[in-house]
Formats: C-alpha cells, structure tokens, sequence
C-alpha cells in the first residue's frame, strides 16, 4: 500500500506551522505552531524548532519517521516567474529559491531554512515547494506589467507577482462547487482579507488579476500595509521629511493600514470603536471598505461577467459589517446581500446573497494547508 500522508510545513522567520493530512480526503491528523523562535522562552533556531515539531508529531502517535508518509511540502513566499506550479526540491531548485531572496528578502529565508532541515530530517522524501505566487503566473503581460522603462524592469524583476495564491486557488474551487458548477465554468472575485489582504479576478478557474504586485504592499488597506500609494509619497517623504529609505519601508509596511489610520489594526477592536463613537476607527473602517469596493468595481470590469464573489480570511470570513459596507448598493451591478443570512455565524461555506441577486455572493473559510498537501500529493503519487 502506498504512503498517503503529507506533512505541510509553513515555516516563517518566528514560527513554523505544521499540519499533517491524510490524502487524498485530506483529513487532519495533527497540527500545531512553534513560535517565538530565536526569542526568549522559544527554541534557539529552526532546526531546534523542527525537532519539537517531529516531537509533537510522535506524542500525537504519527511520527515523522512513518513509512506512510509520502512527501513534505512547504509553502515558499516567491517562485518569481519560473516556479508557475508544485515542484520536488532538488538542489538546483533550491539554489532558485534561494536567487529569489531579493523579492522576498523576509519570507524566502525562513522558507528556505525550513526546506533544509526538512530534508536532513527525511531525505529518503520528496520535499515539494508550493509557491504563493504560483496561481497568479497566468495573468496576461498586460496585467503583470509596470508601465516602467522595459529594461530596467527586466534587469531587476519588477514586475507584478501577486501572493497568497494558494488562498485564491482553493476559494475560488472551493466556490464554485458551492454553486455546484465546474471551475471552468466561472468567473470570480475573491476577496482575501486578513491583516494581509488581497482581491483576485478569477475567469474560469485561472487567474487574470490580482491586487498585489511585486511584493504583498501594493492594493488593499490591510492591518498594517498602506496598500495602493501614490510612488511620489515615498520620494516626498524622503525629500521633505528627510527619512530614509528603511525608515519608509517600515512606515508603509508596519505603521500604516489599520493601525496607521486609528491606532488598531484588529478589525473586532475597530468595529467596538465605532460603536463607541470613535472617529478615528470610522475613518479606517471607511477607508478600508472603500478600497476593497474599487477593487470589486475594477474586476467586475476586467471580468465582464461575474457569477460569485467570496470572501474569506480572518476578516473576510468574520465580520458581516465589512461585507455588508463592502457590497452595499451595488444593485446595479446584480450584487444584492441577504442581511440575515450574512449575520450568521459559521465556519462552513455559505451563500449569503439574497435570493434575487444575479451574482452569488460567498463566504468561504480558506485552507490553504489543505490546497497545499492536494497540490503536493498530486505531483508525487504519480
């Protein structure tokens, strides 16, 4: 009988998150998180940090020695434009990933650092890398470009990427079973909000837009990323406010979004806030819901016909208000929310649009554990 059981591995700079399902249902049969690494009260390193996960595995009696394992497989931030699908780790793929470094200078190394030790751990397996940007390789030249000088944009990779592909891949799937058609025969916009947040158009199954670009920053108000900003913000600041360039990559990184505009980049915090009162959370809460409905007018347009949107992500798939503020009135575009059904808590795919509402409107809890150990499983039972 043939392993059937794959371990996925999300290995970041603080943390490693691991998940080991059994394929091809994809049923769970352990899980967990080591945080805090390289901090006090944490494991040292990441090689310290595997060998608690391989701990944790053998107490929950699947240990990471099993001969039903069938392969590992790790999610890596940035494949560039040559990683467009899973790919078995070998030491020249590594060698890519590690060239990628530049585009992804604080995901990459942890991604990379958490294949190594992966590998010393079971040589014997095949190691599959799984690549955020993977699932946008199919926007057209169009779509991926910057309207920037040709050469120095290929010179040094500037282009528009994309990420959390593996989220957009499984939602949009996952949304047209709900509405009981083939992928092909849709088109979507998925709307990933969590403190990273991000909008895709998905025309029959492949993706033709997405709001990120050549790093996570570009599109969306998120938690604590500006999104969209005009690019003479940052040589205004540098000229006028005499910062440097680090000091402008923290502040639009990490001081900006959410927590820039009120001081909370927690959407339950802002939503207490606002019934409070406070106008500070209003503002974001607005700026934030304005974003995201430009983002669903602009793919509706890039479309042309839209049969679902979905959301999901933390504050997708939780907050009814930013749903409800995000389609308000959109009538004229064939959107139309049942408030009840969209007020109801739950943590299983659910239609929420009203009954008359030409475009289906979806909430859809995002697995991308799961899109990663199927895309893993299906390259290496072959």
């Amino acid at each position: 009988m043939n392993p059937t059981r794959v371990l996925v591995l999300n290995s970041g700079s603080s943390s490693v998150k691991y998940q080991l399902l059994d394929m091809p249902h994809g049923e769970r049969l352990a899980s967990g998180v080591v945080e805090r690494i390289g901090e006090d009260g944490g494991p040292a390193d990441h090689d310290a940090a595997f060998k608690l996960v391989a701990g944790e595995l053998t107490d929950d009696g699947v240990g990471i020695d099993s001969p039903e394992l069938a392969a590992v497989g790790h999610r890596v931030v940035h494949g560039g434009t040559r990683f467009t699908e899973p790919t078995v780790i070998d030491d020249g793929v590594l060698a890519a990933i590690q060239e990628l470094v530049p585009l992804a200078p604080l995901h990459n190394p942890a991604n990379i650092t958490g294949i190594k030790v992966a590998r010393e751990l079971r040589p014997d397996l095949p190691q599959v890398a799984v690549f955020d940007t993977a699932f946008h390789t199919t926007m057209p030249e169009y779509a991926a470009r910057y309207a920037i000088d040709r050469q120095t944009a290929d010179t040094y990779h500037v282009r528009r990427y994309g990420f959390h592909g593996t989220s957009h891949a499984y939602v949009s799937r996952a949304v047209a079973g709900l509405l009981a058609k083939d992928p092909s025969e849709v088109n979507v916009i998925v709307l990933h909000l969590g403190n990273g947040a991000s909008a895709s158009a998905v025309r029959g199954g492949v993706c033709v837009d997405t709001s990120m670009g050549l790093t996570p920053l570009e599109g969306l108000v998120m938690g604590t990323r500006s999104g969209d900003l005009d690019p003479a913000v940052v040589f205004h600041l540098a000229r006028v406010g005499g910062m440097s360039v680090d000091d402008i990559d923290t502040l639009l990184n990490k001081k900006s979004g959410l927590l820039g505009l009120c001081g909370d980049n927690d959407m339950r915090n802002i939503g207490h806030r606002m019934a409070e009162g406070d106008e500070a959370a209003r503002l974001a809460f607005d700026v934030y819901v304005h974003r995201v409905r430009k983002y669903i007018g602009a793919y509706t347009a890039v479309l042309g016909r839209v049969d679902a949107i979905v959301f999901t992500a933390g504050v997708g798939e939780n907050s009814a208000a930013v749903r409800e503020a995000s389609l308000r009135d959109l009538g004229s575009l064939g959107i139309e929310v049942d408030t009840v059904r969209n007020a109801l808590r739950a943590k299983t795919a659910r239609l929420i649009s009203a009954a008359g509402s030409r475009v289906a409107v979806a909430v859809v809890p995002t697995d991308e554990e799961l899109e990663i150990a199927q895309q893993t499983y299906s390259l290496v039972e072959q």
